[in-house]
């Protein structure tokens, strides 16, 4: 009678049992700490000077200005700005890739890694301090106004009323703005500080405001511009070479820009092209 008991007991305990031990099909997987963190840090992008020698080239913005990066007679691409940024870029170990730029849209190109600097006897302004790394100023200049020979020119208020072209976008075309008899003339912009040149020349315009260096390099005797001249000298400034803000590349360059003056190399540049380096 026991044993019939014990089997009966055993016989209802078995589907107890199975229930028990069938797969737990509801049951949320662990995850380890490792699995479950999430990261939201972003990967750190290479300096802008690992970018450079990382590709083996600077690429360097420019337009043709003379005397700081432009073509000669013989179709040679030369220039002061042309000549130091050959030697920045031999102490950086790259290449320098000359680009012709837009000057108009310069901090666009720049900011898109199109070029990797601007290098064209660009005026250092606030405007441009705040949203870029500027070198130190290495050449000094000033804005001019030009006009045919011959031309009554009796300080700015002369101009009122009178066409006066400057590059669109330059220290010459600020200038104008800044001055009380300029900002009254009829504003003629163009592309280019050589397209404002030619405009005088041709007599479409009464005189132009453009820097000093250009000025006094494609105007004068022995020029093609030898009828026009200087008649006056308006805001001073200095030129800066220009890096995406908070650029370690600028930092590099400014730290070459040290050595190539202790060692004379600007200072033979600047002779060469009729420059004055900035204080």
């Amino acid at each position: 009678m026991k044993k019939l008991l014990s089997l009966l007991l055993l016989l209802l305990l078995i589907p107890a049992l199975a229930a028990c031990s069938g797969p737990e099909t509801n049951k949320v997987p662990e995850t380890s700490p490792r699995e479950t963190q999430q990261t939201t840090e972003a990967p750190q992008a290479d300096s802008d000077l690992a970018y450079v020698q990382s590709h083996k080239k600077m690429i360097i913005g420019y337009t043709d200005y003379a005397p700081m990066n432009y073509f000669d007679e013989s179709g040679t691409f030369t220039g002061f700005d042309t000549e130091l940024a050959l030697a920045v870029c031999e102490k950086l170990g790259v290449a320098a890739d000359f680009v012709e730029i837009n000057w108009d849209t310069k901090q666009v190109e720049l900011e898109a890694k199109s070029i990797d600097c601007i290098w064209n006897g660009m005026t250092i302004l606030p405007e441009l301090s705040e949203a870029l790394e500027i070198t130190s100023p290495y050449v000094k200049n000033a804005q001019v106004v030009i006009v045919r020979e011959g031309t009554v020119y009796d300080g700015p208020a002369s101009l009122i009323g009178k066409e006066v072209a400057a590059e669109q976008g330059s220290a010459g075309e600020k200038a104008i703005a800044a001055d009380d008899a300029l900002k009254q003339a009829n504003l003629v912009p163009k592309t280019l500080q050589t397209e404002a040149l030619m405009e005088v020349k041709a007599g479409t315009v009464d005189a132009a405001v453009l820097d000093l260096t250009l000025a006094k390099t494609m105007t004068g005797a022995g020029t093609n511009y030898e009828d026009i001249v200087i008649v006056d000298h308006l805001a001073e400034e200095n030129y800066g070479v220009a890096f995406r803000k908070g650029s370690d590349l600028c930092t590099e360059v400014n730290r070459i820009f040290a050595e190539l003056i202790a060692d004379g190399t600007m200072k033979s540049l600047a002779d060469k092209y009729g420059l004055e380096l900035a204080d």
